[in-house]
């Protein structure tokens, strides 16, 4: 993993105001700079030695890299990617320092919800991994009714850009495709977990949750947890549905590498935190000559904080 530091202060300057034949020392700062809009991005970018025939990924790995390219995410939450395929994004991305570890065993082997960010922009602070299970701890621990052992990846961050502002925490995930029980557990323990590492963060959260709209992991991410006696549980939205209230018939982010399948389940979201505006957020459904980078469309997301004074907790 490769990460950046960059030490920074803030300035100050002397004021001699004199007034009435008086005068006196002030000590002034400069202005807080004020707020960069932040372009984020989930992509399952299909696991790499999948027998996919015209689309394996030696056939599409550069369409992925140029969606990547053309959406210019300052963080990307990519799922089911393989270590070869981290290294292969590494260097057609460059400018990135990533976060990732394999599922099965904690460093390379298995599929990662791996996390690219934007080095010049940002300063890291802390990350880490927890496996979705009653065990999160216990590497390739295998949760409830999974049918495989599922990892969230995290990163503590520190914008370049404001200085003086608030840490903003990004969790990546991907949700078991067979266990109903899991699905729903993992979404109670990442919000809890949220709720207690993030208090004093900005959160955003990507991931392939593999559940629509209205299930029970959503509801038990995006809902009112205060039913379930945890009136704490830290507040998340739903960036899409935010800023297009009404359901639409083509949300499906599952495309089986169809261009025109559209319909179905939206499973990949990008939530956030309520200190967070919510600028705008789509389906990115790029192709080329009708081929898709991956058998899901990427989802994206522009959210630029909220002042201190106006966030609604």
């Amino acid at each position: 993993m490769r990460q950046s530091r960059m030490a920074s202060g803030r300035a100050l300057l002397a004021v001699v105001i004199g007034i009435a034949g008086g005068s006196w020392w002030a000590e002034a700062r400069e202005p807080a700079a004020a707020a960069e809009p932040l372009t984020v991005m989930s992509f399952n970018i299909r696991y790499g030695t999948a027998a996919d025939g015209s689309n394996a990924w030696p056939n599409r790995r550069e369409r992925v890299i140029r969606c990547i390219q053309n959406a210019n995410p300052d963080l990307l939450g990519t799922q089911e990617m393989l270590a070869f395929q981290r290294d292969e994004l590494a260097d057609g991305l460059p400018g990135y320092t990533t976060v990732a570890a394999g599922r099965d065993d904690g460093r390379e082997a298995g599929e990662m919800t791996g996390i690219f960010y934007r080095t010049a922009r940002f300063e890291e602070r802390d990350a880490g991994h927890f496996w979705l299970s009653p065990t999160p701890a216990d590497i390739a621990s295998k949760g409830w009714d999974a049918a495989l052992p599922r990892i969230a990846s995290w990163v503590r961050l520190r914008d370049r850009r404001q200085p003086e502002g608030r840490e903003l925490l990004f969790l990546n995930t991907h949700f078991d495709h067979r266990g109903r029980v899991a699905r729903r557990e993992s979404a109670r323990l990442i919000r809890r977990w949220l709720s207690e590492q993030a208090a004093d963060c900005r959160v955003i959260v990507t991931g392939d949750f593999n559940a629509a709209e209205g299930s029970e992991p959503y509801e038990a991410l995006f809902g009112d947890t205060k039913s379930e006696g945890d009136a704490r549980r830290l507040p998340l939205l739903d960036t899409l549905r935010a800023v297009q209230p009404q359901r639409g018939p083509d949300e499906g982010t599952f495309t089986g590498f169809d261009a025109s399948q559209t319909s179905g389940a939206r499973i990949d979201w990008i939530g956030c935190s309520a200190d967070w505006q919510i600028l705008s957020a789509a389906i990115d459904r790029t192709s080329e000559e009708g081929r898709t980078p991956s058998d899901h469309a990427a989802v994206q997301a522009v959210l630029i904080a909220r002042p201190a004074s106006t966030t609604q907790q």
